[in-house]
């Protein structure tokens, strides 16, 4: 079955990343996704009972919708890494090694003070309670999240772009939810120059070492004006050298823009999200807030793999996000941003050199830099990556995503990955869920192995 409009949803095809000899390559480079915007839309498409496209299913970002059980950063730093080696459950000789990392939070009262310009597509294809409905009931919980000192304006767009609240402090939430209210949708879609004027007001409002960001809600559909994908990130990421941060929320479907979105929000210092129910709504706006403030900046991964120990290897997801080996140390070079309190989740499959390796020995060293603020020097860090013995639930959890993605986009490397499987590395890994998000997995996997 397939939704009402498809072919109109845009995604971007890209192929599974592929085993690498680490004879010939022993160095992998990425940049980090906090991105949970994929597994948002396959979790409607099969809750609607419709066809999962292979192209909507970007692993990184099922793995990174969840929050992992990490150790937080101590000391000067603003994230903590850590890494574990195991046997993979899909594929009998072959090791899982996987990667985490978690930014600092702040503690009550302690964040900086925001400046958020809400850049709201009010064009016609919005008009639904799916859409600018869900979108406003976010923007009005996020207002009650935040401190009274911090900025709000908004700028709508559709056929003409309008400035619809000058920024105002939170102390008046009042008139600010008032404002957010009486948004009505209708017209067409000038998107490309309502992101331009929303930049430009969060510049006259910028605060100096504070969170500058636009968060733009829309389903992607920009029909007037810059519609290239290709402008639109040129105008984004000059912006983003400015210190403008940008959230992209995506909404409905039939005419979602995923692929604009993705990169966009990838180019523009920022994070892109799905919000299709209530719950999401609160998963972004509450529950997870403190991930619109960025500590880590540029944030970016290399694994240095022992020759002696791996044949071969391949990173699970981060297809759009692979780096040049030569650009890990580049400080000009884009990466991605973690957020406050955020963990971000990274699988290697590899295949040993000979089976039987002593589980003491080193599989790879873990290097990863970012900035704590952007134009800063980055920082490294680094971790040798060992196996010890031990299979930890953050572990389990990621290899029973991991599992669940791979069947989605009908990879040619889930080996004996199935329903059941997955599903049992979650059950076993829910010690920690503190919101319900792994438990709500469950029981989609748990529903889809009962329809097969």
């Amino acid at each position: 079955m397939e939704p009402t409009g498809e072919g109109s949803d845009k995604f971007e095809d890209f192929e599974d990343n592929p085993f690498i000899s680490t004879a010939e390559q022993p160095v992998s480079t990425f940049s980090v996704d906090a991105d949970g915007a994929s597994y948002a839309i396959v979790r409607r498409y099969l809750t609607d009972g419709y066809d999962v496209p292979k192209s909507a299913v970007r692993i990184e970002e099922f793995l990174n919708y969840f929050t992992f059980d990490y150790e937080s950063p101590e000391g000067p730093e603003s994230v903590a890494i850590n890494a574990e080696v195991a046997d993979c459950p899909w594929a009998a000789g072959h090791k899982l090694m996987r990667l985490g990392i978690k930014g600092r939070d702040f503690a009550q009262g302690e964040s900086p003070k925001s400046n958020y310009v809400f850049l709201v597509d009010v064009s016609g294809s919005m008009n639904s309670s799916d859409k600018l409905e869900l979108l406003k009931s976010g923007l009005i919980e996020l207002v009650d999240q935040l401190d009274p000192e911090d900025r709000i304006s908004i700028i709508t767009y559709s056929g003409e772009v309008r400035k619809w609240l000058e920024s105002t402090l939170v102390r008046d939430s009042e008139t600010i939810k008032k404002a957010i209210r009486t948004l009505v949708a209708s017209g067409s879609t000038n998107g490309g120059q309502a992101i331009k004027i929303a930049y430009e007001e969060a510049l006259d409002n910028y605060i100096e070492g504070g969170n500058n960001r636009v968060i733009m809600g829309t389903d992607g559909d920009f029909n007037v004006g810059v519609v290239s994908t290709d402008e639109l990130v040129e105008l984004v990421e000059d912006y983003a050298t400015k210190g403008i941060y940008l959230t992209a929320c995506g909404f409905g479907s039939g005419n979602l823009n995923d692929a604009m979105m993705e990169k966009i929000s990838n180019c523009g210092n920022g994070t892109y999200s799905y919000i299709d129910c209530e719950d999401e709504l609160t998963k972004v706006f509450v529950n997870e807030r403190n991930n619109l403030i960025s500590v880590a900046n540029d944030s970016k991964i290399q694994i240095t793999f022992n020759g002696d120990v791996v044949d071969s290897y391949r990173l699970i997801g981060y297809e759009n996000r692979v780096l040049s080996n030569d650009d890990f140390e580049n400080d000009n070079k884009d990466a991605g941003e973690v957020g406050a309190g955020q963990t971000i989740t990274a699988l290697y499959e590899i295949i040993p050199v000979q089976e039987g390796i002593r589980s003491d020995v080193k599989y790879a060293d873990f290097d990863f830099r970012y900035k704590k603020a952007l134009g800063e020097e980055s920082r490294l860090l680094s971790l040798e990556v060992r196996e010890n013995g031990n299979v930890s639930e953050n572990f389990r959890f990621a290899a029973g995503v991991a599992e669940f993605g791979m069947i989605m986009r009908q990879s040619p490397y889930k080996g004996d990955s199935s329903y059941g499987s997955a599903a049992s590395l979650i059950e076993s890994s829910l010690t920690f869920d503190p919101f319900g998000y792994r438990l709500g997995l469950l029981k989609l996997i748990n529903s889809l192995e009962a329809q097969d």
